[in-house]
């Protein structure tokens, strides 16, 4: 199988968009020194918000996020850390909430978690930025394993919202990567995934184009 050069990816996602509207639609990434500086509890908010997120509209839980702020105490991870089955369990009669019980339990599972990663790197953010773009596969898999509902496209679209460079396999990305010569067929397990990985750094090099970038671009070339 022969991996279509990139610069043939963005010319039919100029053609399908036009260069400018492109250009436009691309995300920044955070710098290491941007991920460091980002207190943890901010890192917190934004992974239960995805996880609340999954399968529901995002604006309604953007809606209600205010509420959740509140009684996870600003999502500072050692408050959340100590509280109780009673008073996560008093969440649920709180109607301003995603009544969830598991993603309720999360928060506390996933602050404590947090903890020890940070307390292990001098901070959850120095953790994100020293991992290496080239297995941004690998720190999917890490955010599965170490934190409570992260499966799935759940880390990478963590890692989008809180500005750590990584590409997300959309249906479109997908169908790109079988269309450009990348992949047979959809990523099912860590093999499938190493060879996607091993597709976007070829483009990296090749282009220079963080993995966020390539992302859009590809999802660009095959999606109107």
């Amino acid at each position: 199988m022969t991996i279509a050069r990139f610069a043939d990816i963005l010319d039919r996602a100029c053609v399908r968009h036009g260069a400018a509207a492109l250009e436009a639609r691309l995300p920044t990434p955070k710098s290491a020194d941007e991920l460091r500086a980002t207190p943890d509890d901010r890192y917190l908010s934004n992974m239960e918000r995805r996880i609340f997120q999954a399968g529901l509209k995002h604006s309604m839980v953007d809606a209600k996020w205010p509420a959740f702020e509140e009684v996870f105490h600003g999502f500072a991870p050692r408050r959340v850390r100590a509280m109780s089955d009673e008073d996560l369990e008093k969440l649920l009669a709180d109607a301003r909430l995603i009544r969830h019980w598991g993603k309720l339990k999360s928060v506390r599972d996933n602050a404590a978690a947090l903890l020890d990663i940070a307390a292990a790197h001098g901070g959850f953010g120095a953790w994100l930025a020293g991992w290496p773009g080239d297995d941004i596969v690998g720190l999917w898999e890490a955010l599965a394993q170490r934190f409570s509902q992260m499966g799935g496209n759940s880390g990478p679209s963590f890692l989008r919202m809180v500005g750590k460079d990584t590409f997300i396999l959309t249906p479109a990305v997908t169908a790109a990567l079988k269309q450009w010569g990348a992949i047979a067929a959809p990523p099912k397990n860590r093999k499938d995934r190493a060879q996607v990985q091993h597709a976007f750094n070829i483009w990296a090099e090749e282009s220079g184009q963080p993995l966020c970038h390539l992302s859009l671009i590809l999802a660009a070339s095959v999606e109107d």
